[in-house]
């Protein structure tokens, strides 16, 4: 646990290291997917966003990982994997789909080569086609088509720590009280332990979502630390001396670290982030939309509607219309890439350089990140990320890749406070996932989450069947309090989609509510909802059992109060 303290007194907690460096950075890439799976229909417009973030996400940033400790770059990063995104990386259902994903694109790449000859978009079809089978060959032949795999070696050789996320990314400060929110936690607890075979020490609150009284349901559950942004710490009570560059720690004892403003902007902002230069790839200008109608069909949904299909060819160029955008150059996009990579470290040294003369105290910049944005988003990210780990191990000596568990271990003083309630979205609460496009869920969720309650204290020793209905009456639930529904409503991205996900799981549970109530479990229903929504197989409706959490806190203000 370590000490604590009021403030911090570095002279006290150690002395000058020559080994030492001056600072460390801890990049996080929060690494999650609503769980989509359609057994019911041959093709699923939505299980798209899985697929998208395998090939252009998830397998490019391992490669480039495991070919760094292939060639003995040491490293240091924090992934948070979201059970559901695990759960669809072993699904083998959904790993068939992606699979044949990539083999139409295959496909379509070998007719953009033929019919292109000796023109730049042959040249970047047959870029695109030695990358995707690359991609290909990682996930199923190397890793037999389970990332986890890779996932949990990088963990095992010491180059990653994984935590784990709120079970369905279920935003804990709108859940319906303790016991909802005790089921998130501990459900995502035990999805982690089987999928990567030790707990976790560290969590990813969905959208970094905070208030007081989480932290003892995290310490519950064993949870050793998690992430808040900039203004959960600076404006906590008492005001942290360090900012945002030391965790502080609640009074059970759980750690808190918080985002450097300064590191997210040169990613993040649309004016000033790396993504936007004018080398770097188009999202929004596909051979989807470009090729002609007849010809893209056959690699379309069964609907027909053109849309994007990952294969682009030109570049930002500036702020121009998409059909002036020039053609995309890949060694230029490379060399950028490469130069941003040098900046954000040059950067960083001199940050952690002024932080440390500031406080003679080692300073830790927490750089968190969606996975997402690094490949589907911004292309280039996952070579980003290579080339900012190999110029932190090879090119400096005063930043450090750590994770938050290596500055805990290192640094176990730190000061006691009481983190401001929070999030990371816009304007720093709640308005993305409660406004009046979303607001209307709520009555329905805590509804259920007041029936989930009653019934599992209606049945505390459940067995057999019954037993079964009250785990999968839970597991709807879980899937119910999914925050992705309310933001891709509120963004309006897929509005229907989201709503009928939401209708849907109310309705299921309020039909298994119903049986479980009377005791009259039709077998067969029970048995299509867990195979259509059998995510979390270890479950336990247990968790949402009555009782406030008996937990005394670890370390008292009332001693600091002078």
């Amino acid at each position: 646990m370590g000490c604590i303290i009021p403030w911090l007194d570095v002279q006290e907690e150690k002395g000058e290291s020559m080994t030492e460096p001056v600072g460390y950075l801890n990049i996080v890439l929060h690494s999650h997917l609503p769980f989509v799976r359609h057994p019911e229909y041959p093709d699923f417009l939505e299980e798209d966003w899985f697929y998208e973030g395998m090939v252009e996400t998830y397998a490019p940033l391992l490669m480039r990982l495991e070919k760094l400790r292939w060639e003995r770059i040491p490293f240091r990063l924090t992934i948070s994997v979201s059970s559901p995104l695990a759960g669809m990386m072993k699904d083998g259902l959904i790993r068939s789909r992606l699979l044949d994903y990539i083999n139409k694109r295959l496909e379509l790449l070998e007719k953009e080569i033929s019919g292109n000859e000796g023109s730049h978009v042959q040249k970047m079809a047959v870029y695109y086609f030695n990358e995707l089978t690359s991609v290909k060959d990682f996930i199923y032949n190397r890793h037999h088509g389970n990332v986890i795999h890779s996932l949990r070696s990088l963990e095992d050789s010491g180059h990653l720590e994984i935590i784990t996320c709120t079970a369905t990314h279920g935003l804990l400060p709108l859940a319906g009280g303790i016991p909802p929110r005790r089921a998130q936690i501990l459900t995502a607890v035990r999805s982690h332990e089987k999928n990567f075979g030790k707990k976790p020490r560290g969590i990813w609150l969905a959208e970094c979502g905070y208030e007081e009284g989480i932290d003892k349901l995290l310490a519950e559950a064993g949870i050793e630390y998690f992430f808040v942004d900039t203004h959960g710490l600076v404006f906590g009570d008492p005001a942290p001396v360090y900012g945002v560059y030391a965790p502080v720690v609640t009074e059970y004892g759980v750690s808190v670290f918080g985002r450097d403003p300064e590191s997210t902007k040169q990613v993040w902002s649309q004016k000033e982030g790396y993504p936007g230069d004018f080398q770097y790839r188009e999202f929004y200008r596909d051979l989807g939309h470009d090729a002609n109608y007849e010809y893209i069909r056959p690699y379309l949904h069964s609907d027909g509607v053109k849309r994007n299909i990952g294969i682009k060819y030109h570049r930002i160029t500036g702020d121009v219309e998409l059909h002036e955008k020039q053609y995309y150059e890949v060694e230029k996009a490379t060399e950028t890439a490469a130069s941003h990579a040098g900046n954000f470290l040059f950067n960083r040294q001199a940050q952690v350089r002024w932080l440390r003369d500031k406080t003679k105290y080692p300073p830790i910049i927490v750089a968190p990140y969606d996975a997402e944005l690094y490949g589907h988003w911004w292309y280039e990210g996952p070579q980003f990320i290579e080339f900012l780990i190999r110029k932190t191990a090879c090119d400096q000596n005063e930043v450090e890749m750590i994770t938050a568990s290596d500055y805990l271990d290192r640094h176990p003083i730190r000061q006691l406070q009481k983190p401001n309630p929070s999030t990371w979205g816009a304007e720093g609460h709640h308005l993305v996932w409660l406004n009046g496009s979303n607001c209307w869920m709520y009555e329905h969720q805590h509804w259920a989450e007041k029936k989930m309650e009653e019934l599992a204290n209606r049945f505390p020793s459940a067995g057999g069947d019954l037993k079964r209905a009250l785990n999968q009456l839970l597991r709807e639930l879980l899937l119910l309090q999914a925050s992705d529904w309310a933001f891709i409503i509120s963004t309006g991205t897929d509005v229907a989609y989201a709503t009928k996900r939401f209708r849907e799981h109310l309705d299921w549970f309020k039909k298994l509510a119903e049986q479980v109530e009377w005791n009259r479990i039709d077998l067969g229903f029970l048995s299509f909802l867990e195979d259509r929504n059998g995510i979390f197989p270890e479950a336990q409706y247990s968790d949402v059992l009555a009782g406030e959490n008996d937990m005394e806190p670890v370390f008292s203000f009332s001693e600091f109060s002078a």
